[in-house]
């Protein structure tokens, strides 16, 4: 009853560090029924080099990109390449923990939910140094409104039935464009959505990106929720105040 077949696609650009940990999490998944399709997006580093020890294995599809067209096309192309009913996410930095997609498709086909997301685990790396960080302000019941005041849907911690992506694409953006993938799902969709408690996934958060991305993605923000979103003035310094507040306290936005 639960062994439904799911989809995970993964972009992968210049992540050649960690590339082989996203990718054996999937491959240690307690739950077996499912298929990786990594694109790379024309990476500089090894990455090419670590992708072809992984050709041999049926379970997984890697493309190379002749070009590199950002994670907006990837993930497209990922959905595009890919055929089952539930779709999955992981970024080429993170990594799962064992259960995660049991547990999550299990509780989907058991409640008859769409889309779920998880949890997650913020590990912060730098070049000397790993540490956990905490987790602030865990909001356990989403609704649109509450999610543009905390925007912590964890990209790689989300699987969707496919019937609600038909209609839907990342949209080419410089920053958070699964940000506004995410709005336009609850927005567009009447899809029923969950978020579980326990902690699916590691976040890598890479130190020499996150404090200059802090202010960038604030203003991004801004002007995301004004052109996409279409909110109010008041609506749009709720939304920053809320997400700022937790923003500057320990983790990036994803």
């Amino acid at each position: 009853m639960f062994n439904k077949k799911i989809d995970i696609i993964m972009p992968n650009y210049n992540k050649s560090e960690f590339l082989r940990k996203a990718i054996n999490s999937v491959l240690s998944q307690s739950y077996k029924n499912w298929k990786l399709y990594i694109i790379d997006d024309h990476s500089s580093d090894d990455s090419s080099k670590i992708l072809k020890k992984y050709r041999k294995n049926k379970k997984i599809k890697i493309f190379f990109l002749n070009k590199n067209k950002g994670p907006s096309f990837c993930r497209n192309l990922g959905l595009k390449k890919s055929n089952s009913n539930f779709i999955a996410f992981l970024d080429s930095d993170d990594y799962w923990k064992k259960n995660k997609l049991k547990n999550q498709i299990k509780f989907m086909i058991k409640n008859n939910y769409s889309f779920t997301f998880t949890d997650y685990i913020p590990l912060l790396q730098t070049k000397k140094y790993k540490r956990i960080l905490n987790r602030t302000n865990i909001v356990n019941t989403f609704t649109f409104e509450s999610f543009i005041k905390n925007s912590s849907i964890n990209t790689s911690t989300m699987i969707i039935e496919r019937k609600y992506l038909k209609n839907l694409k990342f949209r080419k953006l410089d920053l958070l464009e699964d940000y506004i993938f995410k709005c336009e799902l609850m927005k567009k969709t009447k899809i029923k959505f969950k978020k579980l408690s326990d902690a699916s996934a590691i976040y890598r958060i890479i130190e020499k990106s996150r404090s200059s991305k802090k202010i960038s993605n604030i203003y991004n923000l801004w002007k995301l929720n004004k052109n996409y979103n279409k909110l109010s003035l008041i609506q749009n310094l709720s939304s920053l105040l809320f997400i700022s507040l937790n923003s500057f306290k320990k983790y990036g936005l994803k």
